[in-house]
């Protein structure tokens, strides 16, 4: 088999096309599962390097690298949706769509991927077994992983393990470094969003008695929702809400007949007990607070997500193979988190549900070289020197794994 430095510097050469085809996709970012322009580049890419791509669900793609030979099937993702929010950056690749911007990297994680399957195609005879590629849409939003486990991403091939990597901005780490959760367990939290509108009654600003003011309750029912967490969940319980959008009435002189929110619940008890009582003093607590206002109000919510559940005798394999390839540019992130789940999410959860899964991050600046801001923030910025280590970690990871677990 290809040995570690080989493909290194493989990947390494790789580097111009993966700056060019992550800077491509990030001047034209698309959100959701409308990603056009994102598909067609590749699948472009991949039927150049002669793979041939398949649709798999509303807006997926995935190919499949080797399968000459006996072997187990590992699937390999890299997501492609961005993020609808205004860039900030100020590079000179930046969006060029209003309102639009790959805030969270999935733009190098696209790159990353479209030179794994380079360096895989080079040395598809290698391949012990099969590498399926799955290029996935609507991670923000939660609904890319279900739909592609819908329309039989996990299967023909059967998949046995999974793999993700997430590059992060912003980090006290030097560029290019794997972060692996050796530990194992869960390690992302759950989310959900959730949708609140408060109904009042509408009327001029210097006539509020003659007004029910929803503005007045959703500001307290906002305020209430945050007691839950320091008042009603127990020390070893985990709950986050975030209230990121407010809005209600569009003149200053006008009491509107409703206000709304939106927001998400980030958990991490895989068994549901914490969001089952979420959910139902959440409801209690909208809804009674609204009605100490005069008002009424409903609560929805939508876009569930589980835990992160990496399997650690695989987050072990990774580790012993991330060091192999990168030496001291490898690490067990555990003493950083303590072994303790963090807030964030992803929908890469729903495959770990489903079969053994590990998911790692690749370091893509610090605030000492010039990264200063973190994901989902319009002025991040990721270092794209570091396209070729994450290519050359995809594919050293399914080839290593499946040498080993023939």
């Amino acid at each position: 088999m290809l040995t570690a430095k080989e493909l290194l510097g493989r990947a390494q050469a790789l580097e111009p096309q993966l700056v060019e085809w992550r800077r491509t996709l990030h001047r034209h970012p698309e959100v959701g599962f409308d990603l056009t322009q994102t598909k067609a580049l590749v699948k472009k890419a991949l039927t150049e390097m002669g793979y041939e791509p398949k649709d798999c669900g509303k807006a997926g793609v995935i190919a499949l690298a080797g399968g000459k030979k006996p072997g187990k099937t590992i699937l390999l993702r890299g997501d492609m949706d961005a993020l609808p929010i205004q860039e900030e950056s100020g590079v000179d690749y930046a969006s060029e769509v209003p309102g639009k911007m790959h805030g969270c990297g999935h733009d190098m994680h696209t790159a990353m991927m479209l030179g794994a399957a380079q360096l895989l195609k080079e040395h598809e005879d290698e391949i012990e077994g099969t590498v399926k590629l799955e290029f996935q849409p609507a991670e923000e939003i939660f609904q890319g992983s279900p739909d592609m486990i819908a329309n039989g991403l996990l299967e023909n091939p059967s998949v046995a393990a999974a793999v993700m990597f997430h590059v992060l901005g912003g980090m006290p780490i030097p560029a290019g470094v794997v972060l692996v959760p050796a530990c194992g367990g869960i390690t992302m939290a759950s989310c959900e969003q959730y949708h609140i509108i408060v109904h009042g009654k509408g009327g001029h600003g210097s006539m509020p008695e003659k007004c029910i003011d929803p503005i007045t309750a959703a500001a307290h029912i906002h305020i209430a929702l945050q007691e839950i967490n320091s008042r009603e969940l127990d020390a070893h319980s985990f709950g986050v809400f975030t209230t990121g959008r407010f809005q209600a009435g569009a003149a200053s002189n006008v009491i509107p007949d409703s206000a709304e929110m939106w927001g998400t619940v980030r958990t991490t008890d895989p068994e549901g007990a914490v969001t089952e009582l979420l959910h139902k003093r959440m409801t209690e607590i909208v809804q009674g607070v609204a009605t100490a206002y005069r008002c009424t109000a409903e609560i929805t919510f939508s876009d569930y997500c589980p835990c992160m559940v990496v399997d650690k005798e695989l987050a072990g394999n990774a580790l012993t193979y991330m060091g192999e390839l990168l030496g001291k540019g490898a690490m067990d992130m555990t003493p950083m988190t303590g072994g303790k789940p963090g807030g964030g999410s992803e929908d890469f959860a729903f495959v770990s549900h489903e079969v053994p899964t590990v998911s790692m991050f690749l370091t893509a600046g610090n605030a000492n070289e010039g990264y200063t801001y973190g994901q989902h923030h319009p002025k991040v910025k990721f270092d794209d020197s570091v396209l070729f280590e994450g290519s050359a970690a995809y594919a050293y990871m399914a080839l290593r794994w499946l040498q080993e677990h023939k």
